[in-house]
């Protein structure tokens, strides 16, 4: 999840002929992916509260926030935040900032409307960061991504107005699956994708859009047709994308790819899930369907694409190493068990795929902060 500024080309270039000395290094966007660490750190073990682990010692409203916090509280600040590193304007620090101190607000028990709030202001400064790249370059993938950030907006007004989660959480989902389609739109650039091949990606986003705009209206309906839409992008990407062209490359290129290509599958699977179900508001089938789109598909892509947004953010170069496809098969593995258990009610295994999941981010991010350098050469650029 990267947009290709100059800022952030930039980066990538200065790292691989030298690492930025101490004292070049950024340091007030520490605090920041500290807000970003924290709430994913909180957000793991709220979930795994949800899934049974009742470990004494954390208060109970931890499970309540699960879906803020890691929506809005992690990827809500780390997204802003690379927006305000790619624009390098002072005013836009506020909006992870505001994604911060939001997660933070629902960490300490504040009342949900604070941080909600907090959350949502942070998202419309987010959209005038997209104002600004909008206004250097309109392109169908800085469309996609700025759509993405509209959904986003809605989400988080409608659970500041009162709505329930299971009726915002498809548009924080919209959210991300723009966000990272247009991502995708932007490097295949290269593949000069032809006017029906474009044509048939607006089609399915069409889908998804007009599913969410019908399910506030009727969630059950509504969700059957995002369904439709998230199976419908899955399959462009899977076929369109330029990431399978690139698995026979080495280094970081393959394992971007190999990250990319399950996670388009994950979506569709969750996609296909939504389409049978339709609205559901909780239970395993709930948790199968929502896992299958934000962790299977959402933290593929993080996988893939964090070798390069912690460069372009801290301004520290990290080396690729191969260890890092350990956490990605695990990652699908732990998925697999977590989702069979629901559809299959069988609960222990629902949860033991769930604590294997929490461990699994946090074997990635040992491994990957094990590789920041402060001297080294950078990797390759992505597929």
């Amino acid at each position: 999840m990267l947009i290709k500024t100059k800022q952030a080309e930039a980066t990538m270039t200065q790292a691989k002929h030298k690492a930025p000395l101490a004292a070049d290094l950024p340091l007030y966007r520490l605090p920041l992916m500290g807000f970003a660490m924290l709430a994913l750190l909180l957000g793991l073990w709220s979930g795994l509260l949800r899934l049974g682990w009742a470990w004494g010692g954390i208060s109970t409203h931890l499970p309540g926030i699960h879906g803020g916090l890691m929506v809005g509280g992690f990827l809500g600040t780390l997204i802003s935040l690379e927006r305000a590193v790619a624009v390098d304007r002072p005013w836009a620090y506020a909006a992870p900032l505001l994604c911060g101190l939001g997660g933070l607000a629902l960490i300490m028990g504040a009342p949900i409307w604070v941080g909600s709030l907090l959350i949502s202001l942070g998202s419309l400064i987010t959209l005038a960061i997209f104002r600004v790249i909008l206004g250097m370059q309109i392109a169908l993938f800085t469309v996609t991504i700025s759509l993405g950030v509209v959904l986003w907006a809605v989400g988080n007004l409608l659970w500041l107005a009162g709505w329930a989660i299971p009726q915002v959480v498809f548009w924080w989902a919209g959210f991300l699956v723009f966000t990272i389609a247009g991502e995708r739109l932007e490097l295949s650039r290269l593949l000069r994708l032809s006017r029906p091949v474009q044509g048939l990606f607006l089609a399915s986003a069409g889908v998804l859009l007009g599913g969410l705009l019908l399910s506030l209206l009727d969630h059950n309906l509504g969700s059957r047709v995002i369904g439709g839409g998230m199976v419908a992008l899955s399959l462009w990407l899977l076929r369109f994308d330029i990431a399978r062209r690139r698995i026979k490359a080495g280094g970081l290129t393959r394992f971007i790819a190999l990250c990319l290509i399950p996670g388009y599958l994950w979506l569709g699977f969750g996609g296909a899930l939504a389409l049978y179900y339709g609205g559901l508001w909780a239970g395993p089938f709930y948790d199968a369907l929502l896992h299958a789109i934000f962790l299977g598909f959402v933290f593929s892509m993080i996988f893939g694409h964090a070798p390069i947004i912690f460069p372009a953010v801290l301004g520290l170069p990290i080396e690729y190493t191969p260890r890092l496809y350990l956490p990605l098969i695990l990652l699908h593995i732990t998925l697999i068990l977590r989702v069979l258990g629901d559809l299959m009610l069988w609960m222990p295994i629902r949860q033991w795929g769930g604590l294997f999941n929490a461990l699994t981010l946090l074997l990635f991010l040992a491994i990957l902060m094990g590789q920041v350098r402060r001297q080294g050469s950078a990797t390759s650029v992505p597929p």
